[in-house]
């Protein structure tokens, strides 16, 4: 437990973004999967859905919850599966 004021408040901060970041990382994480999903079912749906995983990951590197080499890296991935289906 923090014995100073400010890092009682900076304690309080800590928290708080944490649980915004994992909000963020936790839909990211879903929307994958539910891509991941739809590639193995062989879904048509699968390009609308992919545009929302793209929006997402975009919003968390612009937010820092995950870094830019790290959201391409997951684009690429997703796209690469994705044309396969071809």
């Amino acid at each position: 437990m923090p014995n100073k004021k400010s890092a009682v408040k900076e304690l309080k901060k800590a928290v708080k973004r944490n649980a915004a970041n994992k909000k963020v990382s936790d839909k990211l994480k879903n929307l994958v999967k539910i891509n991941l999903k739809q590639i193995k079912a062989n879904d048509k749906k699968i390009k609308e859905d992919y545009t929302k995983t793209i929006k997402a990951i975009d919003k968390a590197t612009k937010k820092g919850v995950i870094k830019k080499n790290t959201a391409s890296r997951k684009k690429s991935r997703l796209m690469k599966k994705i044309n396969a289906l071809k």
